[in-house]
């Protein structure tokens, strides 16, 4: 998997998964499956805003 640095050395996987407005047990299963193939982004917002 691609990797990004950030500009305090931290390397950052450039593929990520969402699960904005998934049930709690879509999400429970859909982390558990991402994490065993190797996801390490995992972005759990619960909404965005335009400010």
């Amino acid at each position: 998997m691609e990797h990004i640095s950030l500009n305090s050395g931290v390397e950052m996987p450039k593929l990520g998964l969402g699960v904005f407005q998934m049930s709690d047990a879509e999400v429970t299963e859909t982390v558990r499956a991402a994490l065993e193939v190797g996801y390490r982004l995992i972005d759990t917002a619960s909404r965005y805003y335009d400010r």
